[in-house]
């Protein structure tokens, strides 16, 4: 082997690398909302769990960002241990989709068989995304044409090392280094230690598959190179699990000992089967097929071996780490998932409605103090407003750091987005504790409404409560129809504080109020035409969300504009709804 094929051996890989991760990362970035989706069914079932697990990984290409995932979620608290080891199992299989389709490398033959040679179909792919790349400019159609890239450069590097590696066979240094792993423990921790350098199963088995087209590789070095290189991989999550609360560090036991404890029994039986009946295949030099077998073979005898133990390796895992007295701390945000953006993203949306909840809960409240004063009530409006300035903090520095991952166009704008929403519902529960501050003025001070300016006053809180409730629906159930309603019912606020200010003055005039009344009146107006501004807001971001590319001012000017429109239609009957002229 000269210094040309060294070369060549260099390039070759450092191209598969590349490749790997960028069809990878541009797999789980085109995967995003349906990654969200089969998320969001996670169950304690263990075949559902073994179900979702192969699917997520078998589209991200990666049990290590899926496993990685998972740490994050149990240590955000939005799945149980027990949840996650179906998962964790199902990841184990779904990465053995890769040597499949690297074992493309090995079909050889004439007729339809020649197309699914990779010789044949990869520049056609590689054509096409380029294609797609140049002259596209639709994100979805880029991402398209980054996977089909990042396949070609991938199946070319694949070529590469197997050509650079061809004269390896005829080199007895290189055959008796290879002879050295077919003993199981030498084997094991070889592929343990490649796969932990590189932290990718998938990679190491693609690698292997590159050097079986030399011929030198047997089935007997092949089994345990293969079982080290799935115990090697669960470095990636070991170091995710670092800092991780201790159900989090339990998810990442569960994926080592699947892979520790499952390789020595794995070996055993086989070198046992070995020794009885003298396997044929043992000495056989093994081609990239075959080490797809050997691997989704393994995989799938661990699953099998683990799958009516699931409690055990549940106890084992608890056992390892074992619980101490502080209550257990979740992160309801967390940057493993950064791992997974489109994940975090939706992680972002999930914990913005927990907040918004903590807002509507709090401006309900401060509401009904307007009506009948509560100091009981009036703490729990303080400690919802202080809640919700954490959640603003903590989401706003999060949002910023997924800002700045690789996105899709839609993740990217949804993020920008949330920046904004997140301010407006953090600023509703400041104006619901501006109003607690005004009910306390009225209380302390004795201050007693006409019953005229309290049904006026009653009606506002009526469609500022119903505005608010609209606003916060179509926000967390993306309810366009819902988001629709908010601008012409924010328009009646408007009307209904002028109108209200108006019967103030001329209450005023005719010495049938005073102006301490008039100043607590008009700091109650401004807080809740002020919230019914911010619900405006939220609603034209929830309508932008739905249209991506829709100008929302231009929206509502247009719909205002139109007399017989939904919008003039709305206006009038919620205008009929809260009239104070009755």
């Amino acid at each position: 082997m000269d210094i040309f094929d060294v070369l060549s051996l260099i390039g070759g890989l450092a191209l598969f690398l590349f490749g790997m991760q960028t069809m990878g990362n541009a797999l789980e970035k085109k995967a995003g909302g349906q990654l969200k989706s089969v998320l969001t069914k996670m169950t304690n079932n263990p075949v559902k769990g073994f179900l979702l697990g192969l699917i997520v990984t078998s589209i991200i290409q990666s049990s290590s960002a899926t496993t990685v995932m998972v740490v994050g979620f149990v240590n955000s608290g939005i799945m149980t241990l027990h949840q996650s080891i179906g998962i964790i199992m199902g990841a184990n299989v779904g990465t053995t989709i890769t040597a499949w389709i690297l074992s493309l490398m090995a079909v050889d033959g004439a007729g339809i068989m020649a197309f699914f040679k990779p010789s044949s179909f990869v520049p056609v792919l590689a054509i096409i995304g380029v294609f797609l790349l140049m002259f596209n400019k639709k994100q979805k159609s880029r991402d398209t044409a980054t996977i089909l890239l990042g396949f070609a450069v991938l199946m070319t590097g694949m070529s590469a090392m197997s050509d650079a590696v061809e004269g390896l066979k005829n080199v007895p240094e290189f055959t008796n280094i290879l002879t050295l792993f077919s003993n199981p423990v030498l084997g094991v921790v070889a592929g343990a230690v490649m796969t932990a350098i590189i932290q990718s199963s998938s990679a190491s088995v693609g690698i292997l598959q590159a050097i079986s087209t030399t011929g030198a590789i047997t089935f007997g070095s092949a089994i345990p190179l293969i079982m080290g290189m799935g115990i090697g991989t669960c470095i990636t999550a070991v170091l995710a699990s670092i800092g991780a609360n201790k159900n989090a560090k339990r998810a990442t036991l569960v994926h080592l000992y699947f892979n520790v404890i499952g390789t020595p029994v794995a070996l055993a039986l086989f070198y046992g089967a070995n020794a009885l009946f003298q396997f044929d295949f043992f000495d056989n030099a093994v081609d990239e097929v075959g080490i797809a077998i050997i691997n989704t073979v393994f995989k799938m005898f661990c699953t099998i071996f683990w799958f009516p133990l699931i409690k055990v390796l549940e106890k084992l895992a608890t056992i390892s780490v074992r619980d101490n007295e502080e209550k257990e701390k979740y992160e309801i945000l967390d940057e493993r998932l950064f791992a997974t953006p489109a994940v975090a993203v939706s992680r972002c949306k999930d914990v913005t409605v927990t907040m918004a909840e903590i807002s509507v809960d709090a401006i309900e409240k401060s509401l009904e103090m307007l009506s009948q004063y509560d100091a009981g009530k009036g703490e729990e409006i303080i400690k919802a407003e202080k809640k919700a300035d954490k959640y603003e903090d903590k989401l706003g520095s999060y949002l910023v750091k997924v800002s700045a991952l690789e996105l899709s166009d839609a993740d990217g704008a949804e993020t920008t987005k949330l920046l904004h929403i997140i301010s407006d519902f953090e600023r509703i529960s400041d104006h619901a504790v501006n109003i607690l501050k005004s009910a306390e003025e009225i209380e302390e001070k004795k201050l007693v409404f006409s019953e005229k300016a309290q049904a006026e006053l009653a009606t506002l809180c009526g469609a500022v409560s119903e505005i608010v409730k609209l606003a916060y629906k179509s926000f967390a159930e993306n309810d366009f129809e819902a988001a629709s309603f908010v601008e012409p019912l924010e328009q009646v606020v408007d009307d209904l504080r002028d109108e209200i200010k108006l019967k103030h003055i001329r209450r005023l005039q005719e010495g049938r109020c005073t102006i301490e009344l008039g100043f607590v009146l008009n700091d109650i107006l401004t807080d809740l035409e002020r919230v019914s501004d911010h619900c405006s807001n939220i609603a034209g971001l929830v309508i932008e969300m739905a249209h991506s590319e829709m100008d929302i001012h231009k929206y509502l000017k247009k719909i205002k504009k139109d007399p017989d429109g939904e919008y003039a239609a709305l206006y009038e009957s919620y205008s009929k709804q809260y009239n104070i002229n009755i």
